[in-house]
């Protein structure tokens, strides 16, 4: 009887020695009892309870703690204080303080793929185009002083027997066709132009950080909204130097054609998404604010700028126009309008079309876009090859003695517009995998948005740099 009973309690002790080396487990109501001390064979009690005022449990959380290191102890803590956030043991999570509030994204940014190569394709992009603009800018410099001194010189009658771009002094400011309509999409363009150069140095300086979602789009309109004075200043001014007499419906057509369309789309737009049900739509309250900005600051302030630029007087053009137009020469296919339009667009679209992939990757497929510095490069890289671009084609058109430079003028650098276009549609078969025709309907309404006020903005650009040119170079020659 003794020795089953000795045998017994063996087998018992090289049980308790077999959890010891490796396992630890819980049953309610009873205290944890441990035996991990080898030097000494004292047992050890210890109760670890989660207990509350708020919710008592019907019974205590014991453990039998097998392989816990008798040194360290956690402490018990009251389940209320872990309800409501009181921990007793600190937090694994650590601050750091050499971080600063700037570079809270850094990390983020430093891990997206590809960052590198992206990076190296703009800096390739940013040196192609400036190596074009200034080989464009040096030609033209080179022909023209040729043909100033040419133009210039004692002998004039050799001089008139010459064509070239001298020869339509007498209609080379002649208003244009549907000056209304180019004067107002000349005030759009200008009200874009600054809104979106301050847009893209606030963002520069960190003032538009991609953390805040919103805060970019919501600074544009804010400027947009602000900016209706230089819109109507400049839609008046150049209206009157066309010899306009209708002032009510250009002050009106100014600040409510361009903003009409695009309000009627982004209108549109939200409708489906109401109708699909989608978070993403804008609510009417949020709408109606839109309209009230609209027409309670940003039309008061059109009206305020068309006033002054009425008051003033229309600009002096530097030749007299002639009463009889003089008649165009027959044109070879390079110096017709559409030709010359079609090319004058692809230069600076070369200058923006890895930077819109990005872009289009941030609105699209939800990439965050954080080069703003290379962005605001890339726009003023933008600004000169559009202007380059259109000088050039007008000085080639002038010199074959077509004077239609105007319309022109704003067509050839506004066509890059149509070249986003086809790049948007490009990226939403190569790229996306957009189902639905709600989706579809969205996506090239947006897209339409964007081309109308790339549209405006680069044909503004290309505009008033052929004015300034065509200025400049009939204000230095000599006309009898």
């Amino acid at each position: 009887m003794k020795r089953r009973i000795h045998i017994s309690f063996v087998c018992f002790y090289s049980l308790v020695s077999y959890f010891h080396s490796c396992t630890a487990f819980y049953l309610p109501g009873l205290a944890p009892v441990s035996f991990c001390d080898e030097s000494s064979s004292e047992i050890e009690l210890f109760v670890n309870r989660l207990d509350s005022v708020e919710s008592v449990l019907p019974y205590e959380y014991d453990v039998f703690d097998f392989c816990q290191d008798t040194k360290e102890r956690r402490p018990s803590e009251n389940l209320g204080q872990v309800l409501f956030g009181e921990r007793i043991e600190s937090s694994p999570y650590k601050e750091d303080n050499s971080i600063k509030w700037a570079s809270r994204w850094d990390y983020i940014l430093v891990s997206m793929p590809h960052t590198n190569i992206q990076w190296f394709s703009i800096m390739n992009s940013l040196v192609i185009v400036l190596f074009l603009s200034g080989m464009v800018a040096m030609i033209m410099l080179r022909t023209l002083h040729k043909d100033i001194a040419r133009y210039n010189q004692v002998d004039q009658e050799d001089a008139q027997e010459e064509s070239g771009w001298k020869q339509v002094h007498g209609d080379v400011f002649r208003p244009p066709r549907k000056g209304m309509l180019l004067s107002v999409f000349l005030g759009q363009g200008t009200q874009i132009f600054i809104m979106t150069f301050i847009t893209l140095f606030l963002a520069c300086l960190g003032f538009l950080s991609p953390a805040n979602r919103g805060a970019l789009m919501t600074c544009a309109v804010v400027l947009w909204v602000l900016l209706g004075t230089p819109a109507g200043y400049v839609s008046a001014r150049l209206y009157k130097t066309f010899g306009g007499e209708k002032w009510k419906t250009n002050v009106l057509l100014t600040a409510l054609l361009c903003p009409g369309i695009v309000f009627a789309d982004f209108f549109l737009m939200n409708l489906i998404l109401w109708v699909e049900g989608s978070s993403a739509a804008i609510p009417f309250g949020t709408l109606v604010a839109i309209l009230a900005l609209w027409f309670g600051i940003s039309v008061p302030l059109t009206f305020v700028g068309a006033y002054f630029g009425f008051k003033k007087a229309a600009i002096e053009q530097p030749v007299r126009t002639n009463q009889i137009p003089r008649q165009i020469p027959e044109q070879s296919f390079f110096t017709k309008p559409i030709p010359g339009i079609v090319m004058g667009g692809i230069l600076p679209f070369g200058c923006i079309f890895i930077q819109l992939f990005f872009i289009l990757n941030s609105i699209w497929s939800h990439q965050m876009y954080y080069m703003f510095g290379f962005l605001f490069l890339v726009f003023i890289i933008l600004v000169i090859t559009c202007s380059e671009a259109t000088i050039l084609l007008c000085y080639f058109h002038l010199c074959a003695e077509d004077y239609h430079w105007w319309w022109r003028s704003f067509l050839t650098s506004g066509f890059t517009a149509v070249y986003l276009f086809i790049y948007g549609v490009h990226y939403f078969f190569s790229k996306l995998q957009i189902v639905g025709a709600a989706s579809t309907i969205l996506y090239f309404g947006y897209t339409m948005i964007m081309v109308l006020i790339f549209f405006l903005f680069t044909g503004t650009i290309g505009f008033f740099a052929c004015f300034w040119f065509v200025n400049k170079i009939y204000s230095v020659v000599k006309v009898d």
